[in-house]
């Protein structure tokens, strides 16, 4: 995160809700649901700026996959985490559209396999939501399991992805 660097974001409507976009040096810091856990906090520094060229770009892209256009996102990203937490997002971030994998298989990727509550708390703290798709992480069987935006938002994500 870059010293002095004004945070910005907007507010943006989806067809899962209304969404926060945050922005901070050039890249997106933050997407999250209204309503959603663990959703960022203003601070000093912060002010509301929906015409900033970051949020404006991120807003499009978004629009674009709510309408079945995108399937991945290519602004810059800066999500501020743990070290563990930004490894977790890293393995999540490679799960394709349409697909899903569990928990306990991005422990594994980790080489961690008996962390797997440690990465779901990872990925529940994960701020960058759709972007970096936590939605595609499921439990053991396929069950759907904890996503901070809420199980119908999950669901309506991973449906969308697979048309």
């Amino acid at each position: 995160m870059k010293a002095n660097t004004t945070t910005v974001w907007c507010r943006r409507a989806s067809p899962l809700g209304t969404m926060r976009l945050v922005a901070r040096g050039g890249a997106l810091v933050g997407a999250y649901f209204d309503g959603q856990k663990y959703d960022a906090r203003e601070g000093d520094g912060w002010r509301e700026a929906p015409g900033d060229a970051v949020l404006r770009e991120a807003g499009r892209q978004f629009d674009e996959y709510f309408a079945g256009k995108r399937a991945r996102f290519d602004f810059a990203l800066e999500p501020v985490g743990t070290e563990f937490q930004q490894r977790v997002w890293r393995a999540i971030a490679g799960v394709p559209a349409g697909e899903t994998t569990s928990y306990g298989e991005i422990a594994r990727r980790l080489g961690c396999p008996s962390s797997v509550r440690a990465v779901g708390a990872a990925i529940g703290r994960n701020p960058l939501i759709v972007v970096v798709p936590c939605h595609r992480i499921v439990g053991a069987g396929g069950a759907l399991a904890g996503y901070a935006g809420g199980l119908e938002r999950k669901r309506a994500l991973l449906a969308l992805e697979q048309r």
